[in-house]
């Protein structure tokens, strides 16, 4: 090698060494960077759980993990026949505005389906944005509400899952006020009896149970809908139609 090679090959060997250790220390920082989101995902969900009620609706997250009667442990609360030839899954958060598009574009086609015997629908309620209620723990308040109609009123699962939707407030509000999620369900005519047990905060262990559960399994985000176990991706969620369409397909071909 000559005396001028010499030096211009060194330079070369030392950007070479530079810009691997450049990709190394990046690599390193994507790494952690997604370590410290599940992280702060799985200690959000432990603040939730951890909190005291002070009387202000903040939800009360103490005592062991019971599923709901007419639920199962992994947070499945079913609506309609067990024998349907279909099953759509959703994942959803009643703060959810994305869940409340999707709710408002199919809510109605799922009952359809559910009354005719095509589908069962599996509601898996989720509470990952009590952070977005500025302080009322409006997501965990309501899954649990939920929990307790399945526990107690499970026929009116359905019609109350429909009625917090309707009256869904916007993220970064204190959302409804237990009274008012009281008074949806007895307008969906759940007896006085089951939602009297709504300030007991009985589910919210298995709330926020199952959340960590449905993360860890591979849900990413809400809306999440499943067609037999499959992601629904043939069409917009957001759109009537194209998810209704995809379930009958599906009965039709049992």
């Amino acid at each position: 090698m000559t005396t001028t090679a010499r030096p211009r090959a060194r330079a070369a060997e030392l950007a070479r060494r530079q810009a691997a250790g450049r990709e190394a220390r990046r690599r390193r920082l994507v790494m952690w960077t997604g370590a410290l989101v599940v992280v702060g995902l799985l200690a959000a969900i432990a603040v939730a759980v951890a909190s005291a009620s002070r009387g202000d609706g903040t939800a009360v997250a103490t005592g062991e993990v019971t599923a709901p009667a007419h639920a199962t442990a992994d947070g499945v609360v079913g609506v309609g026949r067990d024998d349907a030839p279909v099953t759509v899954s959703v994942f959803f958060d009643y703060l959810c505005p994305f869940c409340g598009r999707f709710e408002a574009a199919n809510g109605a086609e799922l009952e359809r389906l559910v009354d005719s015997g095509r589908a069962r629908v599996e509601l898996h309620p989720l509470a990952f944005l009590d952070a977005q209620s500025d302080g009322t723990s409006y997501s965990s308040r309501t899954a649990n509400a939920l929990a307790t109609v399945a526990d107690g009123a499970p026929d009116r699962v359905l019609a109350f899952h429909q009625g917090l939707f309707r009256q869904q407030p916007e993220e970064g509000t204190r959302g409804l006020t237990d009274q008012q999620i009281a008074d949806i369900a007895r307008d969906a005519d759940v007896p006085d009896a089951v939602v009297d047990r709504f300030g007991d905060r009985t589910f919210v262990p298995w709330i926020a149970d199952v959340t960590e559960r449905a993360f860890a399994s591979g849900i990413s985000g809400t809306p999440t809908v499943l067609v037999d176990g499959s992601a629904f991706s043939s069409g917009d969620l957001y759109t009537a139609g194209p998810l209704t369409e995809a379930v009958e397909a599906a009965a039709a071909a049992r």
